[in-house]
């Protein structure tokens, strides 16, 4: 991690997907660029002020975009983002609509998600060690309302909760799952907010997601197949919301008080202690200290 002076540690970071690649607005700036025990992040973690705030930013998908949802880091990017003394993370994605009321540069604040990827590993505790973290309610609810009053205040249309369908990509759906899908009551469809949200869960982080609505996905007889030059039309109006929105969203979120996110440990870890390995101990230190200080 950088070696400069120290700062007020930053409560709050924000992960930028499609689009928003950078926080404007942050004075005092400055690159950390992290190495963790799950390997490198997808960038630096960009420290600044806003408004006089210290946030943490990370674009998920790298300088340019250069990862697909298969290939980034999920746990680094959230192992990163605790190191630096992060609390609460505000994740910022482009989805597609699977219900006619949810229409291209609508924001949706989803509440729940169902899983279908297939190749990410999806938890820090692995070769020794077991832990089941509470995972029915999969966003903090308190964050998620702040999202939502702060995006309704700037006049935005915003659905609150919803469910997130989560695919590997980077293709997008055949109409055949599209329409499966919709049968089955999701609301958007998107490729990185799993693994993501439960490893801010296991790291005790409280997460919630500022979905930016771009297409209809393919199942909408009316309206053109997805593509990516459409989606990126639509994100970049979206783009300019979400920093306004998250502007908004940020000095509350500091302002919160702690929730149950950040006690997700208590009692999840079933493996004995005397078993696991001392080097996966030190490996997980991070993430265990305030269970086991």
């Amino acid at each position: 991690m950088s070696t400069s002076t120290r700062r007020e540690a930053p409560v709050v970071a924000v992960l930028g997907g499609s689009g928003l690649y950078a926080m404007e607005g942050l004075k005092e700036a400055k690159e950390h660029r992290l190495r963790t025990p799950f390997g490198a992040p997808s960038g630096p973690v960009i420290v600044g002020l806003l408004d006089g705030v210290p946030v943490a930013f990370l674009a998920r998908h790298g300088s340019g975009h250069r990862m697909n949802p298969s290939t980034i880091n999920y746990r680094a990017n959230i192992y990163a983002l605790k190191s630096m003394g992060v609390s609460r993370v505000l994740s910022v994605s482009a989805v597609g609509s699977l219900k006619e009321a949810i229409a291209p540069g609508h924001v949706v604040v989803p509440d729940q998600f169902i899983d279908l990827t297939k190749r990410r590993p999806s938890t820090f505790f692995e070769d020794g060690i077991v832990a089941h973290v509470a995972f029915g309610e999969p966003v903090c609810a308190a964050l998620s309302d702040n999202l939502v009053a702060s995006a309704r205040s700037l006049g935005a249309t915003v659905h609150a909760g919803g469910t997130y369908v989560c695919i590997e990509g980077p293709q997008f759906s055949t109409k055949s799952e599209s329409r499966l899908y919709r049968q089955w009551g999701a609301d958007i469809i998107g490729m990185t907010n799993m693994p993501e949200a439960k490893l801010a869960r296991e790291a005790e982080l409280c997460y919630a997601t500022l979905a930016l609505v771009t297409d209809y996905d393919c199942w909408h007889a009316t309206e053109e197949a997805v593509t990516v030059d459409a989606i990126l039309a639509m994100l970049h109006r979206n783009v300019e919301l979400a920093k306004r929105v998250l502007r908004e969203a940020i000095p509350r979120a500091v302002a919160m008080e702690a929730c149950v996110c950040q006690h997700a440990l208590d009692h999840a870890i079933v493996t004995d202690r005397k078993k696991i390995p001392l080097p996966l101990k030190r490996k997980l230190a991070l993430l265990t200290r305030r269970v086991w200080p």
